[in-house]
């Protein structure tokens, strides 16, 4: 698949996520994601483990569309405590690039007063495009 990010000229490259991507292909739409297992129990109280885990259920319904990590081209992350994020962002960075790989992907990342789920501290979003 080729995705291109899309970076308007005279623009600094963004860390961590690119301003948008260009793809042709199947879209998918995945659900937001949090930090429980299959069984729908919470995995961890900590955010780098609520979020990593949240990124393994994005994959694991993306892989159920055939499709893999470098389909991924948008992802919204919605987080109930701004400063947990940033604290957690080694970690989290450190679970992307292992789950994931690449930052060619469109990313927002929005702080909410709750999630609907109590215990949740994240919950992920994503489209991806399959091309192959």
């Amino acid at each position: 698949m080729k995705k291109k990010p899309l970076l308007p000229a005279g623009w600094v490259k963004p860390r961590g996520y690119a301003n948008g991507v260009a793809v042709t292909g199947k879209q998918v739409y995945i659900a937001g994601q949090i930090g429980w297992n299959e069984e729908a129990r919470m995995t961890s109280d900590r955010f780098a483990e609520q979020a990593t885990q949240a990124l393994r259920n994005v994959l694991a319904v993306l892989r159920e569309a055939g499709g893999k990590p470098g389909h991924l081209v948008r992802m919204t992350w919605y987080v109930t405590d701004k400063r947990e994020y940033l604290d957690a962002l080694k970690e989290i960075g450190h679970a992307f690039r292992e789950l994931i790989g690449d930052y060619d992907i469109a990313m927002s990342a929005v702080q909410v007063v709750a999630l609907i789920e109590d215990d949740a501290k994240v919950e992920i979003e994503a489209t991806a495009v399959i091309t192959d």
